[in-house]
């Protein structure tokens, strides 16, 4: 088990406006509320490298971004990353590319000396059957959800990575394990989104096209935590402000809702009044997510603050303004 060092640097931090800021996945659906979060905070001086500009699963890609940006300080959101069958579909890719984004990011972060790094982690790597709520001292009790396993442990792996790159090189971190994200401008492809935005584009595709049903997969008994991304946006810049070590922290809302109840929960929002048929064919994932947000609030004064069906309906009304061109 890795053990980490409990320091940071008081609940003020750093000033963030001074410095130059890259941001991995900047252009992505967290990278766009990181972004506005540190331009609140005073911050122009923001890279976001593009991937048809920079490939950071490469040496040479991630070399020429450091060469270019010269960051003082790098935030990794980047990701390669989808829902259950995406992951079914891509283990070996998900693994080898989020691995070595992190290796290649990591150690261009050591040469180039800068001041911190920042990684993001997933909800992914805890073990299948972690007890609820998930306790952060609990990484390293058992192997993750099968379905999500490479993903997960190649997250994982970087933070063990800035751990012994603290340990040796003083390369100050911060490490975050963010719950399933959800809000205006995520992914609502069907096959490579989330559950949130999924079921959404399924009730007002359903209520739009008049179809009286739709299908979810596996048996909606398994149960799930969502933090809205402007809330893991700022949850992201306090750490990157406050944290030095790579503590794993938890970012989310300490309230899980079984799937079932939260397809019931988006047709009611939706106004889709229809049959919900279930394919028991189709895998659960984890059993169970929730988390235990008691390290965030207690290092940099971080908790959630945006409530579940507000949240949710500024998705719902988001997609419906912009599904169009979405489609």
């Amino acid at each position: 088990m890795v053990r980490f060092r409990r320091t940071f640097i008081g609940v003020l931090g750093v000033d963030l406006s001074n410095k130059r800021i890259s941001v991995t996945g900047g252009a992505g659906f967290l990278g766009h509320f990181v972004l506005e979060a540190l331009a609140k905070r005073g911050c122009r001086d923001i890279f976001v490298p593009r991937q048809r500009d920079y490939d950071l699963t490469t040496e040479e890609g991630t070399r020429r971004f450091y060469s270019d940006a010269r960051p003082e300080v790098v935030i990794h959101l980047a990701a390669e990353v989808g829902g259950i069958g995406a992951n079914q579909d891509n283990p070996g890719r998900y693994f080898f590319a989020n691995m070595a984004m992190s290796l290649h990011l990591i150690e261009q972060a050591r040469i180039c000396g800068i001041d911190k790094f920042v990684q993001t982690g997933t909800i992914c790597a805890y073990p299948c059957h972690t007890p609820v709520p998930f306790l952060e001292e609990n990484l390293w009790e058992g192997y993750p959800e099968v379905t999500n396993a490479p993903y997960g442990i190649a997250k994982k792996a970087a933070m063990v990575m800035l751990d012994g790159y603290r340990r040796q090189y003083a390369l100050d971190s911060a490490y975050l394990l963010p719950v399933n994200l959800y809000g205006p401008r995520d992914n609502f492809d069907l096959h490579s989104s989330h559950v949130i935005p999924a079921l959404v584009r399924k009730c007002v595709s359903a209520c739009d096209d008049g179809v009286d049903h739709i299908e979810c997969w596996g048996t909606g008994s398994a149960s799930r935590e969502f933090l809205y991304v402007e809330d893991a946006a700022e949850g992201i810049v306090r750490a990157t402000e406050v944290m030095e070590d790579p503590i794993p922290v938890n970012l989310g809302t300490c309230m899980e809702i079984t799937i079932k109840d939260l397809v019931e929960l988006i047709a009611r929002l939706t106004g889709f009044e229809g049959e919900i048929r279930w394919d028991s064919s189709k895998p659960d994932g984890q059993p169970r997510r929730c988390l235990d947000t008691r390290r965030a609030k207690e290092l940099f004064d971080w908790e959630a603050r945006v409530g579940f069906e507000e949240g949710l309906r500024n998705t719902i009304d988001w997609y419906r303004s912009n599904k169009d061109s979405i489609d």
